[in-house]
């Protein structure tokens, strides 16, 4: 009898796939699918694509329906520390027991000689999980794009859209409306799509689409208004009104991406969902994602933050600057090699009073030296540890109580540095 596959074999396995590359395309998810009687059709979901904050209103999405006893499927991509936390149901990763079974069900589904991509494994893994735990309804985050990512093989309850910027050019392509192009993919006949873009050029395509496929579109600052005030958010939806609503994620961006989490929850309520003003309230509060305006110490406060993209990095830097008190702010960077680097330190070294620059044990890391020398001109006083543990200990020596430290650049950057806080509960897989 064949031995079992380990947990360690079974990520390495997908981890290998990545040899492959991003391929885009439908197929190879749909005949993995197929071959296992395609549990995802019939089923509920909520599809999310965009290019800052599909995490954030996913996570507020799943929380008010876990909040209303739904049981709520999501899908998201990267992990922070474990390939487990990709798959969660009702704040619950999957087992790795369950991962590994279902590795071992797809390389035995595989076609041989054409085998898909990692994000298309994943992909289908998350498709037979939720089947097979007879969840409720799934939200699923794109990979990449929309209109060619595996995740587009399904017809959801809602679409959201969230922004749109310039990202993956050598995927998606070099033009702004490449890109909405190909995030307007997700938009299916007659399926309610809420979006926060903002660019008219970019509103134009999608309500072009929209027109072509019967679809309702909904616009944050338009037919969903918000208004962030110091005691709370208010908000005017579709057909809610709430004042004072409190939430569990940092960052005055955040406010944007609970409206349209909410629009998304009043377009469910079409389809036989019912959600209390209670559910929305107490599920908006206790959001939580980590890795995104994370305080994870005091005395001096210590602030993780993913933003790897220049509209998400300047976000954070306005956030930082409007949300927070301090002294001093030391700034410790880490960015990814194939990443915008001169426009993410453009967008976040000016604020800092010091910088360290260091990098993740990951392969795609840029050298902390040419981060150093890439922000010469911005003229902050600063210096290179190429550990990023290091580099974090010579911060919180540097800080006095009443400073700020900031931990960003990358969500592994973030990962790494969630591990060294609170080991515990951040325990990466140890093979890695």
């Amino acid at each position: 009898m064949k031995e079992k596959t380990s947990y360690q074999e079974g990520i390495e396995y997908l981890y290998n796939l990545q040899k492959y590359g991003i391929k885009f395309g439908l197929s190879k998810t749909s005949k993995i699918m197929k071959a296992f009687g395609n549990p995802h059709k019939g089923r509920k979901y909520i599809h999310i694509a965009g290019t800052n904050g599909k995490g954030s209103v996913a996570t507020f999405i799943a929380s008010i329906l876990k909040h209303a006893g739904v049981k709520v499927g999501l899908y998201s991509s990267p992990h922070l520390v474990r390939f487990t936390e990709r798959f969660r149901i009702n704040d619950g990763e999957i087992s790795r027991e369950k991962a590994t079974g279902l590795i071992d069900e797809l390389k035995g589904a595989m076609v041989s000689g054409s085998p898909p991509t990692f994000f298309e494994a994943t992909t289908a893994m998350a498709f037979l999980y939720f089947a097979r735990e007879n969840t409720d309804i799934d939200i699923m985050e794109v990979g990449m794009g929309g209109r060619l990512d595996a995740t587009n093989i399904i017809r959801p309850l809602v679409s959201v859209i969230t922004n749109i910027s310039m990202e993956h050019q050598s995927f998606l392509g070099s033009r702004l409306l490449d890109i909405a192009g190909e995030k307007g993919g997700i938009i299916k006949e007659g399926v309610d799509l809420v979006t926060g873009a903002t660019q008219p050029s970019v509103i134009s395509l999608f309500k072009s689409i929209c027109r072509g496929k019967r679809t309702p579109m909904w616009r944050a600052g338009t037919d969903i208004s918000y208004r962030a005030t110091k005691y709370g958010f208010h908000y005017r939806g579709i057909k809610r009104r709430f004042n004072r609503l409190q939430l569990g994620l940092k960052g005055s961006f955040q406010v944007r991406n609970a409206a349209l989490a909410l629009a998304a929850i009043e377009l469910l309520e079409k389809h036989g969902f019912r959600i209390s003003p209670g559910d929305i309230q107490d599920g908006l509060k206790n959001s939580f994602w980590p890795g995104r305006m994370q305080v994870v110490a005091e005395n001096p406060t210590v602030l993780l933050d993913g933003a790897h993209n220049p509209a998400a990095i300047r976000a954070l830097a306005e956030s930082i600057r409007t949300e927070f008190e301090y002294r001093r702010l030391i700034l410790v960077i880490g960015i990814m090699a194939d990443k915008e680097i001169g426009q993410l330190l453009r967008g976040i070294v000016p604020i800092a009073d010091y910088v360290i620059y260091t990098r993740p044990v990951y392969s795609r890391a840029a050298d902390p030296e040419i981060l150093m020398a890439e922000a010469a001109p911005l003229e902050r006083p600063g210096q290179v540890e190429p550990l990023l543990t290091k580099a974090i200990e010579k911060a919180r020596d540097m800080a006095d109580p009443e400073d700020l430290i900031v931990i960003c650049g990358s969500l592994f950057t973030v990962g790494e540095a969630l591990t060294y806080f609170d080991p515990e509960n951040y325990v990466p897989d140890d093979f890695q």
